[in-house]
């Protein structure tokens, strides 16, 4: 497997011009969300036998999913591991506060996933470079990490 260094490295290849970077700053954090939230949409408490009816809303294609995206950024590195966590958190946070106002999730969070869909690919017109992950999916993980470096470095 690639290092974390190697992986941020050949992301950034795609990622120089400055409106791409920028515009992933804004589009990375929504789809990662968004996506979670939309997991979060698909129970799957009631395959669990003698699972507590108060967890049920918490066992989700979300929740159980994260286990496996944790352990990818686990073997990256501690630092990737503790990010993964952090974005998870905000992840798991927002979509609580947006069931407690009652917001339509499904519509709200379809629509910001689409939305900034839309915007990474207009990012990448801008940049000349097609997506990282059109060559392997597991840049899909890698973006958060990229935001949180352009974070660290002041972008």
């Amino acid at each position: 497997m690639r290092t974390e260094q190697e992986f941020l490295a050949e992301y950034a290849k795609s990622h120089r011009n400055r409106t791409n970077q920028i515009v992933h700053m804004i589009c990375v954090p929504l789809i990662f969300i968004a996506t979670f939230g939309l997991f979060w949409l698909i129970p799957l408490g009631s395959l669990v036998p003698s699972l507590p009816e108060a967890w049920l809303p918490y066992v989700n294609v979300a929740t159980v999913g994260v286990i496996p995206v944790l352990a990818f950024y686990a073997r990256l590195s501690l630092s990737s591991f503790v990010t993964g966590v952090i974005w998870l958190a905000v992840s798991i946070a927002t979509v609580l506060l947006l069931k407690s106002l009652a917001v339509p999730l499904l519509p709200v969070l379809a629509a910001v996933w689409v939305l900034a869909w839309a915007g990474q690919f207009w990012g990448h017109k801008v940049e000349g470079a097609k997506p990282s992950f059109a060559d392997d999916l597991v840049f899909l993980l890698i973006g958060p990490l990229f935001v949180q470096q352009k974070l660290k470095s002041g972008l």
